[in-house]
Order: C-alpha cells, then sequence, then structure tokens
C-alpha cells in the first residue's frame, strides 16, 4: 500500500567518478546530498527503502573497471545516468549522477508491491544511499523471515557471500568425508564459511591469510585444520606440500594469480577447483599468466567457475541447512563493521589492500 504522507528528506549518496586502472583511489568516490519523495507515485509496483546495513564485496572493484564484455556478462560495470539506471533495477535518482550499486540489508518505508509492506526487511541490490527505490525482479531481493539472528549477517553469512560458499562448496566441489581442501583468502566473507562447511563434512582443511591475525584465527575461531600466512612464503608450491604432503582434493580459489598456479601442481587425481574470484588480479593492468594448466588435463582436474546468481534457487534450502547451526553455536561468522555512511568509501577500497578482518560492511541506520 501506498502511503498517503508526503515527506521530502535529504538522500546521501556515493557517487562512482569515472573508471579505474590500477588500485582505486577515495577520490574516485564522492559522496553527495539529493532529496528524495519518501511516497511513491499513485499506481507504482515498486518498493522504497530506507538502508540499514550496506556491504563492501571484492567483486565491486570489477565493476569499477572500463565495460569489458567477459567481465560483463557476471557483472555489469559502474555506469552512470541511463544506462546505469536501466541495468542495475533502481528507478530513482536525481539527475545528475547515480550511486554505485550493491547488496545491502533494508526496511521498507512504502510499497506499492503485493508482497511487502512497510516495516518489512529484505536484503539485495540497492543503491549506495540512505534511501532507494527498488524495482523487483527474480530474485534481486530477499524477504528476511528470520530476525532473531543478527540483521547484518545478511549482507554475509545469510546473503550472498553464504549463498557463494554454499553454493561453491557443495554444489561445484561435491566434498567427501576425509578430503583435503584448501581455501584461500581464507578469513574474508566467503572463506571463512568454505572451512567451516569442509570441517562439518570431515575434511582436512588449510587457509591461506595476509597476517599473523587472520591466521590465527583461521585456526582458533573457524576451527580449520592448519592455516599460513601467503606474505611470509617465497615459495606457495613448497608451503602447500607442507600442509598437503598427498595433495589437495578440493581448492576454493578466491586469488587467482601465483597460487592458483602452484596449487594446480599440488591438485590430487580428479582434484576439484570452484573458482569464486580472484582478488590479487583486479587491480593489475596486465594480470599474471598461469603456466602450470596442462595439470587439469594430466590429473583431470575439475575447474569450474561460478556465479552465485546461478544457484539463487537453492537459497531456502541454504538457509534449512545453515540456520540451525548457527543456533547451534557450530557456525560462527565475524564482520568487520565500519560505523556511519562517510565510511563506506574507505571500507570498500581497505577490501582491496586486504584491511578488513571478516565480512566487510558499514552502518547506514540501526533502525
Amino acid at each position: 500500500m501506498v502511503n498517503t504522507e508526503a515527506a521530502t528528506v535529504t538522500n546521501k549518496q556515493i557517487i562512482f567518478r569515472d573508471y579505474v586502472s590500477g588500485f582505486p583511489r577515495e577520490s574516485d568516490l564522492n559522496i553527495t546530498t539529493t532529496t528524495i519523495d519518501l511516497r511513491l507515485p499513485e499506481g507504482s509496483t515498486s518498493v522504497l527503502v530506507k538502508n540499514l546495513y550496506l556491504s563492501c564485496d571484492p567483486y565491486m572493484r570489477i565493476c569499477m573497471g572500463k565495460p569489458d564484455p567477459l567481465s560483463s556478462s557476471l557483472v555489469p560495470p559502474y555506469k552512470t545516468d541511463s544506462n546505469m539506471k536501466r541495468m542495475c533495477m533502481l528507478d530513482h535518482f536525481s539527475d545528475i549522477k547515480l550511486p554505485i550499486i550493491g547488496l545491502g540489508v533494508s526496511k521498507v518505508i512504502d510499497s506499492g508491491h503485493p508482497d511487502y509492506k512497510k516495516g518489512d526487511l529484505l536484503w539485495g541490490l540497492v543503491g549506495w544511499e540512505e534511501y532507494s527505490v527498488i524495482t523487483l525482479t527474480h530474485y534481486s531481493h530477499f524477504k528476511i523471515q528470520h530476525t532473531d539472528v543478527p540483521l547484518s549477517y545478511y549482507t554475509g553469512l545469510l546473503g550472498m557471500p553464504g549463498m557463494t560458499a554454499y553454493a561453491g562448496f557443495y554444489e561445484i566441489c561435491s566434498p567427501k568425508k576425509g578430503e583435503t581442501v584448501f581455501v584461500s583468502a581464507a578469513s574474508g566473507a566467503v572463506g571463512q564459511l568454505v572451512g567451516q562447511f569442509a570441517k562439518l563434512m570431515g575434511c582436512y582443511v588449510v587457509g591461506s591469510a595476509g597476517s599473523k591475525e587472520k591466521v590465527d584465527l583461521l585456526k582458533t575461531k573457524f576451527g580449520f585444520d592448519d592455516a599460513f600466512n601467503y606474505k611470509e612464503e617465497k615459495d606457495f608450491s613448497a608451503a602447500l606440500r607442507r600442509y598437503f604432503p598427498e595433495g589437495i582434493d578440493i581448492y576454493f580459489e578466491n586469488v587467482g594469480g601465483k597460487m592458483l598456479d602452484a596449487v594446480l601442481i599440488n591438485m590430487r587425481l580428479h582434484g576439484r577447483v570452484a573458482v569464486c574470484g580472484m582478488i590479487s588480479q583486479y587491480n593489475l593492468e596486465d594480470p599474471e599468466g598461469v603456466h602450470n594448466l596442462p595439470t587439469i588435463l594430466y590429473k583431470r582436474i575439475q575447474l569450474q567457475g561460478f556465479g552465485v546468481c546461478d544457484f539463487y534457487d537453492k537459497y531456502s534450502k541454504f538457509l534449512d541447512f545453515v540456520l540451525p547451526y548457527i543456533r547451534e553455536g557450530k557456525i560462527t561468522y565475524v564482520e568487520d563493521i565500519a560505523e556511519g555512511f562517510e565510511s563506506g568509501p574507505s571500507a570498500l577500497l581497505g577490501l582491496f589492500e586486504g584491511k578488513n578482518v571478516g565480512k566487510q560492511l558499514f552502518v547506514v541506520a540501526h533502525e
């Protein structure tokens, strides 16, 4: 039902200035203020939301690059004006520029859609702004039904990263009890969950991370059998042989480059690689080559890239699986939460320097 009380409020937005080459800088993201009417037009089928938590995710760096037909098939590049509006399913903005798009947790302020009413909570694609008007499409947004867990979890554990870990590990890697599992970027939003899922399966799991603090977290908080700081290793292949003397059955790939190259020659026969991301390559003008590709043939390795959007039809199955483990304390989750809308740009860019510990997000409003 659409509100009959009109109110216009200010609406802070984070605007993407121009395409980025190399590491993005805070100057590439501007905070601006516009206004928004908290009443939807009569007859609208959209939903007006107040954004509570906004998610910082590595894939957003891909969106900052110049349009590329290859990457655009997975995630569209950020654009301004009408093109961005068309691609990102947001139908309200001022006529200057549009905010960048990401995933967030939001509260419904007004709704013309039959499935949502004022006060409902949802997660999905929104603008990086205080208020968004969204047009619902297939699997673009999910109503939040379980509020006995932190709402912020829907940017991570119970949102896109959680579904990514679940789909990549269970649907692609088809794990078996006793197998060996290696996870790169293991303390991040996805990696920390993959490791815990592997332990629940009875696997031996090792993770890599970029600091002593993160390595300790993997072993003491998330239950990894072992972990190492890749920045202290001169030879990735030798490091992997130390932890996997008989080879790796499953590799959950988050970084790409030299680590992927080293993993391939340490894989076991019929090993599986789920390619979730390649964060080490996103800021390089010339991505690193991988030299050990013949190993995929010799060892009959299954190497598969995937996008979580291909598995959103399994979201309810995922919730049924993971919620009991959360409530029983068998799965834990670490978040790195920045406070305030203005913290958004630095929180996002910190991902690419490894500053975050756990899932990075920022608070726009607490209610």
